[in-house]
């Protein structure tokens, strides 16, 4: 066992179930573990010391949405979008068509390249989606990829229906060859229940096959307008709906409702479904922002994610969700940080794992080049990641 001290750290914030910061703090670590967190005047002893040079620490993000296998570009549409043209759906083909004509080699280097920015920017647990195939071939390659370089992946067969097929029968296919096909390489499966993806009935089908598999559920709900998506995801017991614009108040009770049985001060019971909110590509598709205040006023659990993908929101920052999230959904800044970190790992079911800076937990520690957390939203826009250690290792930076 090789034990680790941080310290000289101005202040830490745990993101645990009281949003607990220490003032003057150090961190020792146990390995790949968190063996101790408190005072830095009262640290114990440890193997190797490490000056933090006064920066505030807080646990790496966790996000929980991303589509990172693509190919392709799509900076015409967002340009003719930011000039009046609505978003719908369709513009997912361009990028499936870019992905399927790409190698291998060329999408796995693609995708390892976008999440080493996540990582730079502090994200030390990364979810990713298929979706870009919508062929058996191609969702299971993809599929395949994801596995190799992310912690999560979803399958999002259920995306968009290819041009010149029949919406049934492509159910149909999501639903049993290519779930099959997928099922060795996914944690998850999602559906775009949405007006020009899938309706009610298509998105029940994907869900109810997708535990019927074993797989742990998520829904595309709410973002374009009002729909079943999030009523769908509630019912099925799914572990998140994300986006959720659009939602009247039998959507943000049904949501409280999933939440009854889950102890928010001790973290015990069981957890319902999460509300994730994107608010990068809420800006960038000039949706209404997620309701995020309220819904964390009525007892729901959020989270914060990126959604980084090619055609609505080609950002993998975090800090900038945060940000957003504090500056105009009205969260404070320990209840983004809590959603970007601990959320995303309620909404992955990796809760225990990661997403809080506890002892026990794995050591992903992001430390900024700023004497508090709160300047994630206090200076908008600054690059304020420093160093950053991943299972107790120092991957980015240097101390």
């Amino acid at each position: 066992m090789t034990t680790t001290l941080i310290t000289n750290l101005t202040e830490v914030f745990t993101a645990d179930a009281a949003h607990t910061v220490i003032k003057d703090a150090a961190i020792l670590l146990e390995d790949e573990k968190i063996a101790w967190i408190g005072s830095a005047a009262q640290a114990p002893a440890a193997d190797t010391v490490i000056d933090a040079g006064y920066r505030a620490a807080l646990p790496g993000w966790v996000d929980s949405h991303s589509h990172l296998v693509f190919a392709g570009d799509r900076s015409a549409e967002f340009v003719a979008r930011m000039a009046g043209q609505d978003y719908a759906a369709g513009g997912i083909a361009v990028t499936t068509a870019a992905t399927r004509a790409t190698s291998d080699y060329d999408l796995t280097r693609l995708l390892m390249g976008r999440a080493a920015e996540a990582l730079a920017g502090g994200t030390t647990y990364l979810e990713t989606k298929t979706g870009y195939g919508l062929d058996v071939e191609e969702e299971a390659r993809h599929a395949r990829i994801a596995s190799t370089v992310v912690d999560k992946v979803t399958f999002l067969g259920a995306h968009l229906v290819p041009a010149g097929m029949d919406a049934q029968e492509y159910t149909d296919l999501v639903c049993g060859e290519m779930l099959e096909r997928v099922r060795p390489y996914v944690q998850f499966a999602d559906v775009f229940c949405e007006r020009g993806a899938f309706n009610e009935a298509q998105s029940r089908q994907v869900l109810a096959a997708a535990h019927q598999a074993g797989l742990g559920l998520r829904v595309h709900g709410n973002q374009l307008g009002p729909g079943p998506g999030t009523q769908l995801a509630v019912e099925f017991g799914a572990a998140s709906v994300d986006h959720v614009n659009y939602l009247d108040d039998a959507d943000v009770t049904a949501l409280a409702g999933s939440w009854e049985s889950w102890d928010p001060a001790t973290r015990t019971g069981a957890a319902g479904t999460v509300a994730t909110c994107l608010p990068a590509c809420d800006l960038s598709t000039r949706q209404p922002l997620a309701p995020g205040r309220e819904l964390i006023d009525a007892g729901v659990q959020i989270a914060l994610a990126s959604n980084c993908n090619p055609g609505t929101s080609y950002t993998s920052s975090m800090a900038f969700c945060v940000a957003t999230a504090v500056l105009q959904m009205r969260l404070t800044i320990e209840e983004a940080i809590t959603a970007a970190t601990y959320g995303g790992a309620l909404a992955l079911g990796v809760q225990d794992l990661v997403g809080s800076l506890e002892v026990g937990k794995r050591a992903d520690i992001q430390l900024l080049n700023a004497p508090a957390v709160a300047h994630l939203a206090y200076r908008p826009g600054m690059n304020l990641s420093g160093p950053l250690f991943r299972a107790g290792a120092l991957v980015v930076g240097k101390l």
